[in-house]
Formats: structure tokens, sequence, C-alpha cells
């Protein structure tokens, strides 16, 4: 019987301690953990700006899974949350930009906060790949 063989990409950030890795592979499936618009040392990128953060998380979030070998086509599911959901449009308009001809099942919600208050929004994904 085959081992599945563990493969994961930290996030490269202050929280990483905690026991987090921004993705995970595990045999054809890859997990992406919730990924905010933040820098190396915590900062925010692209404060006050929702589009310029969902930019920002699926970037970041994009070359994780790279590392792991699976492109955007890959991706079957995504879940964004937003501190506030009436500036779902923006949002979106980013996430078209790379999921628009792909279409993964995606749920959008509202959320109080997160770790800081200048996130804006936070992406989750998952994928399977073929190899």
């Amino acid at each position: 019987m085959p081992t599945k063989k563990r493969q994961q990409v930290s996030s490269n950030r202050p929280w990483d301690p905690v026991g987090y890795s921004r993705a995970v592979r595990m045999g054809n499936l890859v997990e992406v953990a919730g990924t905010t618009a933040a820098a190396p040392d915590g900062t925010v990128i692209a404060p006050g700006d929702m589009y310029g953060q969902t930019r920002a998380c699926l970037k970041i979030m994009l070359s994780a899974m790279a590392e792991l070998g699976a492109t955007p086509e890959d991706v079957i599911r995504t879940r964004m949350f937003l501190t506030d959901i009436s500036r779902w449009e923006e949002a979106g308009r980013a996430h078209a930009e790379v999921f628009g001809e792909i279409k993964p099942a995606s749920t959008m919600v509202e959320v109080s906060s997160f770790l800081d208050p200048g996130y804006l929004i936070e992406i989750e994904a998952t994928a399977v790949c073929d190899s």
C-alpha cells in the first residue's frame, strides 16, 4: 500500500510558532490555510483597500500552492472571510481575475475581525492536483 507523503509550506510570518503552515499537500490534495494580506513581518499590505488586500492574499496563496505543485486550475474551492460584506464586489473582482474562468466552488461570509484589525479579508483554498 503506497504511503502518503506530507509536504508543507511555511507562511514565514510571526504566527508560525503556533503550529501553522500556509499550505499542506497530502497525496493529490492541497489545503491552503486562511491567508491575509500580511507582509513577512505581519504588517498589513494595502491598508484599507479590499481589492488590493484580496489580490495580495491570492498572490501569497498561489505562491505557496506552486511550491507544492498546484496551479490555479487545480483549485476546487475557495472561502473568503470579509470584515465588511458590503465590500464583496471589490473582493469578488480580484477573485475573478484569478478564478473567473476556473470557477471553483466559493463561499463569502462576513466575520467580526482578524488578528490585526487592518486585515479586511482572509482566504482559504482547496486544490486537487493530477499527480
